[in-house]
């Protein structure tokens, strides 16, 4: 009997023991927490406010989130090229072609620096999406294209929120014939007509210390703007223009040749071996100018412009066994599957895609292979651990600059000012080139960080214009009038949360989706960019944006979780959508396996 009882406390207790240990084991539940990477005020304060209203929606639904500060080399750097964060808001260059998308988005660059997949998207049937529209003549792209955004509508990788108002402001008393359309460019600078010749400095502000910090132009962490990259380098062509009472048509004018004095596409070269009879493959013949030379006196050959192009390719041009692309430009030549110079003046591209993508390849700056070469190994920096592939051609500050542009460098103080002088030797001073040319002696960029001290410069007369876009909190305080004006420049760029899925939850779309909702993008225009900027729910130009994804009253695809235009979040809506996404909430916050 004894026997009989002590065996079956035996057995009672087992199953006792058997249910502890599995709810001992078993992982707990706790409040989700995410970090918001972001730039501080005087690196981007449209940014900072919303993140600020997200993180705000975010706490409503039942989400711990908090920011992380970084400065605007420290934002680069973590999240283009270490690829640290959970999500970001900031300012995404976009393009004037769909064909950027490729670089933002394909599968092969998401262990890559710089803004190729800094989001780390790996889907096959995207890559097939991103192939097709590369490929597709004139008459399909069109179609390949949508069923692109039909896949962000869906997957949601980044958010585009808004495109704001690229806006500056210049004088017209000691400079005029501004083509204010290419105030971002090159063009916006040359041919100016000068009211006195004994006076011919150009001045102008902006806010990016790093202009006067780094010059490089493969560096992502220092490069929030192409202006001086393309005032002190030559690319085969430059982008005309679009009209100035049309910003939406960005680049629809098409490409001038600059350095290239022609080109010629020859889309049959390799079609035959392309199955898909909508689809281009071919050759693209460049010619350069003769008799042109970089800032030191050394000839710009075709031998430059095929180092360039595989420098882009591979940084330690087959130094390793795994190439190591350059974390700009990427995009632009990925298309390019060979590059050779047929003689001095002559380049044969061989292009895996159509004439579109095949032009695109053609605005990145040419750089002398002189100079470049030796910067193909990797940097000696004592003491310090360097990241695998990392070459001197990434980190050098390429102080002082050798280019071949319409501008030559002349000093530099950092944080202070740059300042450069006119290429009196460039291609455009000659007679029989019909292209815009430097008119002034040389230039200056003052550096200041905020809007309304640049404004107060040109105010004073103390400089002629602001080479950075001024932020909106400071533009209703303009009292424009001559010789002050404000000018409305075109832009690609457009404002963006950015999730990185390679991290939970982001990895999950449904989360992602949920999270886009949050955004009242008609509210945060009003409010936020106080009118100066227009919601947007494609990355796309409003050219190549399909009326299906245009944002009328709502973002088509995410729409406010709440009343639309008045920043009201209806909470449980809102949490509708993370519960539809699989999750749960516990005591009004929203809960995950730790």
């Amino acid at each position: 009997m004894l026997a009989t009882t002590a065996a079956g406390l035996s057995v009672a207790t087992s199953g006792c023991l058997r249910e502890v240990r599995s709810a001992i084991n078993r992982d707990r539940f706790e409040q989700l927490s995410i970090d918001i990477t972001v730039m501080p005020a005087d690196g981007d304060h449209q940014a900072i406010q919303v993140a600020r209203r997200l993180t705000d929606n975010l706490g409503a639904v039942g989400i711990d989130s908090s920011f992380r500060f970084r400065s605007t080399e420290e934002f680069f750097r973590d999240t283009l090229v270490n690829h640290d964060f959970d999500c970001f808001v900031g300012r995404h260059p976009g393009g004037a072609d769909p064909d950027f998308l490729y670089e933002a988005l394909y599968s092969s660059y998401a262990e890559q620096s710089g803004w190729q997949n800094p989001f780390g998207v790996a889907d096959p049937r995207l890559d097939d999406l991103l192939e097709t529209q590369r490929r597709a003549t004139e008459a399909a792209r069109e179609d390949a294209v949508v069923s692109v955004l039909e896949y962000l509508a869906v997957e949601q990788p980044f958010v585009p929120i808004c495109r704001m108002a690229d806006l500056r402001l210049r004088r017209t008393d000691r400079f005029d014939g501004w083509h204010d359309a290419a105030l971002d460019s090159r063009l916006g600078y040359l041919d100016l007509e000068v009211a006195d010749a004994e006076d011919a400095e150009l001045r102008g502000t902006v806010i990016y210390p790093s202009t006067s910090e780094n010059l490089n132009p493969l560096s992502v962490e220092y490069r929030s703007q192409e202006l001086f990259v393309e005032l002190l380098y030559d690319s085969l062509a430059t982008v005309e223009p679009s009209a100035e009472d049309d910003p939406s048509s960005v680049g629809e004018d098409g490409l001038l040749p600059w350095l290239a004095s022609d080109w010629a596409w020859d889309p049959a070269a390799d079609s035959e071996a392309v199955e898909d009879p909508d689809a281009e493959i071919g050759r693209l013949e460049v010619t350069i100018r003769e008799d042109h030379a970089f800032h030191d006196g050394e000839p710009v050959m075709a031998d430059d412009v095929v180092f360039t192009y595989d420098l882009l390719a591979d940084t330690r041009l087959g130094g390793d066994e795994v190439p190591t692309p350059a974390p700009r430009y990427r995009g632009r030549t990925s298309a390019v599957e060979a590059v050779e110079a047929v003689d001095d003046h002559t380049i044969e591209f061989t292009i895996d895609g159509a004439e579109a993508v095949a032009l695109q390849a053609l605005l990145v700056p040419i750089l002398p292979e002189h100079v470049w070469t030796d910067r193909t190994g990797e940097p000696t920096v004592p003491g310090v651990r360097l990241a695998q592939g990392t070459t001197e051609a990434v980190v050098t500050d390429n102080v002082p600059p050798i280019g071949s542009g319409p501008f030559a460098f002349d000093d530099v103080a950092v944080r202070d000012s740059l300042e450069l002088v006119a290429y009196d030797d460039h291609f455009t001073q000659r007679e029989d080139v019909d292209l815009p040319g430097v008119t002034v002696d040389s230039l200056r960029a003052q550096i200041d960080p905020r809007s309304p001290s640049a404004i107060a410069f040109l105010e004073a007369g103390d400089a002629d214009v602001t080479f950075s876009p001024l932020e909106a909190y400071a533009i209703d305080d303009i009292e424009a009038s001559e010789p002050l004006e404000l000018v409305d420049v075109p832009t690609t760029a457009f404002y963006t949360l950015g999730f990185n899925v390679r991290r939970e939850p982001f990895s999950n779309p449904f989360f992602r989706q949920a999270v886009a909702r949050l955004l009242d993008k008609a509210w945060l225009v009003e409010e936020v960019f106080q009118g100066y900027a227009e919601p947007i729910a494609t990355p796309l130009t409003d050219a190549w944006t399909p009326e299906a994804f245009a944002f009328e009253d709502a973002d088509p695809s995410v729409p406010f979780a709440g009343d639309a235009g008045t920043g009201t979040l209806d909470l449980e809506a809102a949490r509708d959508w993370f519960r539809d996404a699989g999750y749960r909430f516990d005591d009004g916050h929203l809960v995950v396996r730790r």
